[in-house]
């Protein structure tokens, strides 16, 4: 099968061009600089020039293949609509042929009380207000639509977890906790994250997956993984806020999730599941 991607350069989208391949996929990968289509290349894709903005591109690319799967973020005022357009270019693009995957995230589900799995009820934090609007019109396009929704990535050194967390410990010694940080965090290796997004091409149309592991961390215990010799400076909300901006409300949600739909539907099997090891510094 060939599968066009977008974000491929991208954090995620390195291992999910991995397993793409490992999955016997011809792959082609949006890229738009030297230095990205270099990245995909090296990887096993074939670079196709072009920005997320560039409707035209996205649409030729996905009508020359057989299914796509939608990674890239364009950060900025217009995210929402970037976001958009970009999937209703790739859909147009795709028509019936294949399957479109895209991107959400289990942040839309705001606080959860207990574990839910993908059909708990919405109450997304500001930064992902835009989500389900743009999901509903996915869902809605036609053809074959598919979202997989992450948690919070972690792994090879690079994540939401790493950039505002890890990286204080590296150089302060302390990592800030908002709150006592009993809030629980749902976490999935960025590995096990690309292998959902594989199978997702095989997914029913209008399938909804939660891409978590099962592992629902307390955050104070993601701290104490992260600077064992170090402090943990304890922030509230609007300490945080001033100092990581919006994104510090979606750091104190709630969340516990269950993978066991992908599980079921998809044979989905994790294997990062020790996040806490994992994400370790040495004292």
């Amino acid at each position: 099968m060939k599968v066009f991607l977008t974000g491929g350069s991208g954090y995620v989208g390195r291992p999910t061009i991995r397993a793409l391949v490992r999955h016997g996929h011809d792959v082609t990968a949006l890229a738009r600089s030297a230095a990205a289509a270099d990245v995909v290349a090296r990887l096993g894709a074939e670079p196709v020039h072009g920005a997320l903005t560039d409707a035209g591109v996205l649409r030729e690319a996905a009508t020359a293949a057989d299914a796509a799967i939608h990674l890239g973020v364009e950060y900025s005022d217009d995210t929402a609509l970037v976001d958009r357009n970009a999937a209703e270019a790739m859909q147009d693009g795709l028509g019936d042929r294949g399957s479109y995957v895209h991107t959400g995230g289990v942040w839309v589900y705001g606080n959860t009380d207990g574990v839910v799995g993908e059909d708990a009820p919405l109450n997304p934090p500001g930064i992902t207000a835009w989500r389900p609007a743009n999901e509903e019109r996915v869902l809605a396009h036609g053809g074959h639509p598919v979202i997989v929704m992450p948690g919070l990535v972690y792994g090879h050194h690079g994540g939401l977890v790493e950039m505002f967390f890890a990286g204080p410990a590296r150089t302060s010694g302390a990592v800030p906790v908002i709150g006592d940080g009993a809030n629980h965090w749902a976490l999935v290796h960025a590995d096990d994250i690309a292998e959902l997004y594989a199978l997702a091409l095989g997914a029913a149309p209008k399938s909804v997956y939660a891409g978590v592991s099962g592992q629902n961390v307390p955050l104070i215990d993601i701290a104490r993984s992260l600077t064992p010799a170090g402090r943990i400076e304890h922030l509230t909300e609007a300490d945080a806020e001033a100092r990581m901006g919006p994104i510090a409300e979606a750091f104190a949600l709630d969340q516990r999730l269950t993978p066991e739909r992908a599980r079921r539907e998809l044979g989905w099997a994790p294997r990062h599941l020790d996040a806490l090891t994992e994400l370790r510094v040495p004292e």
